[in-house]
């Protein structure tokens, strides 16, 4: 049986490497660049992420700077009761003591006059109305067409 890794291990090259010492033009490029990126957090508002110093930029480019600790501790929240509309309550005109009735039910139209004689069916249930000199045969023997 053979001996393997895990994917993604390697026994090879485990120690950290150690950080260069920086040229007097390469810390020159640095500082200009630190002072534009004090600029642009101004510009951003986030004035809590500027750098004081330059060798605490210098950290923040080497991945060993840790942020600072905020002065405020934590507050406890005190919930707000919700806000509630203050209305009139009026009562229901329609009680159980009240008469129902006040809107009864509307009669349903009739046709009253002579010129409709009846109503023929003609094909797939389409109904149509039969005047008074129609012949209701010819709705009969109609044809789709």
């Amino acid at each position: 049986m053979t001996m393997h890794l895990a994917r993604g291990l390697s026994t090879i090259n485990t120690k950290k490497p150690k950080q260069k010492k920086l040229t007097k033009a390469q810390l020159e490029k640095l500082q200009v660049e630190w002072r534009a990126y004090n600029k642009r957090m101004r510009q951003m508002h986030c004035h809590s992420a500027q750098f004081d110093t330059f060798d605490q930029y210098l950290s923040y480019l080497r991945g060993e700077h840790k942020p600072r600790k905020q002065a405020e501790e934590f507050k406890t929240y005190a919930q707000n009761q919700p806000f509630v509309r203050h209305t009139e309550k009026y009562p229901s005109l329609q009680t159980s003591d009240a008469v129902p009735g006040l809107c009864a039910k509307r009669e349903s139209p009739q046709y009253t006059g002579d010129l409709i004689v009846g109503i023929a069916t003609m094909h797939k249930s389409n109904l149509v109305p039969v005047g008074r000199g129609d012949d209701p045969k010819e709705y009969a023997r109609m044809r789709r067409g």
